[in-house]
């Protein structure tokens, strides 16, 4: 198998090395290259071409987003996940009208971290359920102009039942299983069931993604 070849874009030191440290149990993914700051990164991935940029936000010379945005204008084959603790709706907007694939926050566990780099590597684009809401309000160019009315959804995935329609709804709103119990007067166990079938239906990986080609075909 092909290594996943990986840039690591943050301007602390421990923090690079603590993310290294994450990567040691995955051999089929490859840390080529550091930067500590944005010139840096947009030299290095002229340099190295990696695969997927892991980019942090907050760099001393410019943001991570500009970064982002002169690395894809060199090369629109790489993939930029960003990689940050910032969660303001102008970040979020701003790193993927960029061409950022992926908005991470940085407390995400190791294993789910690299399913998305294997995810964005393959040509998905995956969000944190925390910012779906404001991005599905928003839209802002961010998720591409709606082109279906919610009855021709419906029709071409009509294998989703009425329930499993409600239920998707609110995973767009960004209501966790709980939530949506509640909201449904339903068990947990039973809204954990639909989203796994909703899940499978759509074809998709998780229930961000489900969220987003919600979006993407007019659910909402």
């Amino acid at each position: 198998m092909m290594n996943i070849k990986i840039l690591l874009v943050e301007d602390q030191k421990l923090m690079r090395i603590g993310i290294k440290s994450l990567f040691e149990d995955y051999p089929e993914m490859e840390i080529i290259g550091e930067a500590s700051n944005g010139k840096e990164a947009i030299e290095k991935s002229k340099l190295i071409k990696p695969d997927i940029v892991l980019m942090d936000l907050g760099l001393p010379d410019m943001s991570g987003i500009e970064a982002t945005k002169q690395i894809l204008e060199n090369n629109n084959s790489i993939r930029v996940i960003v990689l940050t603790s910032h969660t303001t709706e102008e970040e979020v907007t701003s790193s993927l009208q960029a061409g950022a694939s992926a908005y991470v926050i940085k407390d995400i566990a190791t294993e789910f971290l690299m399913n998305i780099i294997k995810m964005i590597k393959a040509g998905a684009m995956w969000l944190d359920p925390h910012i779906v809401p404001f991005i599905r309000d928003k839209n802002c160019g961010v998720i591409p102009a709606r082109q279906l009315s919610r009855n021709v959804f419906k029709e071409r995935h009509s294998n989703l039942t009425q329930r499993e329609y409600e239920v998707l709804k609110l995973i767009v709103d960004g209501q966790s299983n709980s939530d949506i119990a509640k909201t449904l007067t339903i068990s947990e166990h039973t809204a954990k069931a639909h989203v796994c079938n909703i899940i499978q239906k759509l074809v998709v990986d998780d229930r961000t993604q489900a969220a987003v080609k919600a979006l993407k075909e007019g659910l909402v």
